[in-house]
């Protein structure tokens, strides 16, 4: 996958990026810790006073949002490294990285050991908080191992250092393309344990402000880590500079337009869902809003100005205005960093709401009644995470299908009403009343899963989007670095994929993850919990997929199993299937018991028998999709079938039915002992070596000169000689 050099021998860097890095590194980092800190102090933020705990002191009160800062400056650093090395940059031929992305790794390891040792120093500091006692007493590694697992803060700086340390080794160890993929997608895991332990997580409408804020974070670590990353290979001294920026900076720019679009969204919906528009103004945390509001609009001003001046240049091997404009805006990014650490910090405005109720707590809104069939229906609340997967899904498709029409390529409608059918059950699973009731009762919850489990992957896969990216998507060619369709390509082929694709693999993840979920104590541990839910909602999609895609899929697979295997696959899924329903509606505890009670829900009198249907739904609900997947088999099979009867034609009719006329000839052989060419088959049958011969001996008059063999076969299905309604058969006595 690449254009460079085929050695797979390791680059040899220069060390200049690694110095640049460092300062970036430290003059971001010292801005951001500043007004981090700056602004906690200003606004007088004393989360441990303010629950009645006694003050840490100034060193954990000023200390705390300056390494916080700090914290994220490297992990936003390390983030756009990788993806730099991963996407930006190509690789060589043989899928090893190139001098520019491995270069790019080795920065990031210089920031990710920052991005450790900044998560390691707020393991005490968050202690220190939570308990208001000062860090120096907190030193102790014997008491921090035993207070750490108690106070959720603690834990998720804790496990935010352990995802730094994972990627500092992999950025020093891994030197292909692939695993610098995996090594993004660990990353990018970084940012999430920490998202869910502040303001966003607590209170009403958590759901929205916490799905709210990781698209937020992702999108801003990708887009200012990128253009950091950027800046240092525009730095960089080599002759590979001017082809790696000329790869790396289109492609990021359209990456920031789509980044500066999400982290404004988003950013609008999280600061509406905290505080009403009349109360921006007069509050230190409507200012701190209006602040970010404001540095966001000034950093795509300064993006609208790139691609009009430096986009073009730097692409070319100019990267002078590039490092102009971008040290500017990299700067004003990194110091947004701080001023959102120091909004993370400060109490929204008491908007005179009153307390949340005990069920808006807990799932983050109310419900207004039962269940009825008009509220699963009509009573919608957007999920931002699967409903606008949803709706882009939908986009994309429709697109990739507008190109194919608009060059003239014919597009099977039965594949895009599957695709579309499928994205709108998705939507309607996630969004609406399904998706409101879900997190509140098993039985809604249960129906929930059936159709993200087993229905919208069944209709996603026969939907073909990997054969419609591979046909609208434009190849990079043998002299361009590869693009989105040779890195589908990879991913299809992958071993990982090879892996899980695997009949067995598949059926084992597919049926065995419901035992494991609901039958052990993972379901009851994540049901209190926002984003275990949308990690089950992904595990039922993924899986679900996983197990229909060799099976109904008519993508490219690295797997291709024969009709009948399928076919035997999915009825061997069956009475797992229907074990699994028979044992939730008799089991005699319910599952998360303890948490549906707390919801206290009037119209949800007994949780065991919610259960119980909820088990009956999942037991005759899920053999409408495997219906769905037989007949689905069932027509591939046919016009498998078809398709081979018309190939077979059309062979015989430009070269002749050459299997015949090798029977015909294997026929003459036995008969004659001689070796004829299949091309005599058509031969007249008065001449020598015909199984039609008559010759004279001393046995008779008129007898055979070898044993009777079967005569040649016809296309027609008759024999060769006589017309096959010939009485006596084909041969004459």
């Amino acid at each position: 996958m690449a254009h460079a050099s085929v050695e797979p021998a390791r680059p040899r860097p220069p060390a200049r990026p690694t110095a640049e890095v460092a300062g970036l590194v430290g003059v971001g980092g010292l801005i951001a810790a500043l007004v981090a800190a700056g602004l906690t102090a200003l606004s007088g933020a004393r989360p441990a006073a303010a629950l009645g705990l006694p003050d840490p002191g100034t060193l954990t009160l000023i200390g705390l949002p300056a390494m916080r800062a700090v914290a994220e400056v490297c992990m936003v650093l390390t983030i756009g490294a990788v993806l730099l090395a991963a996407f930006l940059v190509p690789p060589q031929r043989s899928g090893y990285l190139d001098v520019a992305g491995y270069r790019a790794l080795r920065a990031a390891s210089w920031t990710a050991a920052g991005w450790t040792v900044a998560a390691l120093l707020m393991v005490p500091l968050s202690t220190a908080e939570a308990l208001g006692r000062p860090v120096d007493q907190l030193l102790d590694p014997v008491v921090l191992l035993d207070l750490v697992p108690r106070l959720e803060p603690a834990t998720t700086w804790a496990i935010t250092s352990l995802v730094a340390v994972l990627v500092l080794v992999g950025c020093r160890s891994v030197l292909t393309w692939g695993w610098t993929v995996v090594l993004l997608g660990i990353a990018l895991l970084g940012p999430l344990p920490v998202m869910f332990t502040g303001h966003s997580s607590t209170g009403g409408a958590h759901d929205l402000a916490s799905d709210s804020l990781v698209l937020h974070v992702i999108a801003a670590s990708l887009w200012v880590g990128g253009l950091a990353a950027v800046l240092v290979l525009a730095t960089a001294r080599g002759p590979d500079r001017a082809e790696a920026l000329a790869t790396a900076v289109p492609r990021y720019s359209r990456l920031a337009l789509v980044c500066w679009l999400v982290v404004a969204g988003t950013g609008v919906l999280n600061a509406l869902v905290r505080i009403p528009l009349d109360a921006l103004v007069g509050s230190a945390y409507g200012t701190l809003v209006l602040a970010k509001a404001v540095a966001l609009l000034v950093l795509g001003g300064l993006g609208a100005l790139h691609r009009r001046s430096s986009v073009s240049a730097a692409a070319r091997g100019e990267p002078a205005a590039l490092l102009r404009l971008g040290g500017i805006e990299v700067l004003l990014m990194l110091a947004t960093i701080g001023l959102a650490v120091g909004l993370g910090r400060t109490a929204p405005p008491d908007t005179g709401a009153g307390p949340p109720s005990r069920v808006e707590v807990l799932i983050g809104y109310d419900l207004a009644g039962p269940p009825t069939l008009a509220r699963l229906a009509l009573d919608w609340r957007f999920d931002l995470i699967f409903g606008t997967a949803a709706l882009v899904l939908a986009g994309c498709y429709l697109l990739g299908v507008r190109r194919m029409h608009r060059r003239g390529d014919r597009w099977a409608t039965g594949r895009t009403v599957a695709w579309l059918t499928g994205c709108a059950a998705l939507l309607l699973a996630t969004s609406s009343g399904l998706g409101r009731y879900g997190p509140a009762m098993f039985s809604v919850h249960m129906g929930q899963h059936m159709i993200l489990g087993m229905l919208v992957p069944i209709l996603l896969v026969l939907g073909a989007p990997v054969t419609l990216a591979l046909r609208a998507l434009p190849p990079a060619g043998r002299s361009r670095p590869p693009g989105p369709r040779e890195w589908l390509l990879a991913a299809v082929h992958s071993p990982v994929a090879r892996l899980l694709t695997h009949p067995l693999v598949a059926l084992a993840l597919f049926v065995g993850s419901y035992y494991a979920l609901y039958f052990s104590a993972l379901f009851p541990a994540a049901l209190p919990e926002h984003w275990a839910h949308k990690v089950m909602n992904l595990h039922f999609l993924l899986v679900g997929a996983l197990f229909f895609w060799p099976i109904v899929g008519v993508d490219p697979a690295p797997r291709r199993l024969p009709p009948a295997a399928r076919m035997g696959l999915v009825f061997a899924s069956v009475p797992f299937h229907a074990f699994f329903g028979v044992a939730v509606m008799g089991a005699n505890t319910a599952f998360g018991g303890d948490y549906y009670r707390s919801l206290a829900l009037p119209w949800v009198p007994d949780v065991l028998r919610d259960q119980q249907l909820g088990g009956g739904l999942a037991w005759a609900a899920g053999e409408i999709p495997l219906l769905i997947v037989v007949l689905a088999l069932l027509i591939q099979w046919s016009r498998q079938d078809e398709r081979s009867a018309k190939r077979a034609d059309r062979q015989a009719d430009e070269h002749g039915d050459t299997e015949l006329e090798a029977y015909n000839a294997m026929l003459r052989r036995l008969a004659t002992g001689g070796p004829p060419l299949v091309a005599q088959s058509d031969e007249n049958a008065d001449e020598p070596g015909h199984t039609k011969e008559f010759t004279t001996s001393a046995g008779g008059p008129e007898s055979p000169a070898v044993d009777p063999v079967p005569d040649p076969v016809s296309a027609d299905g008759g024999t060769g000689g006589e017309p096959a309604d010939r009485p006596g058969g084909a041969r004459e006595d």
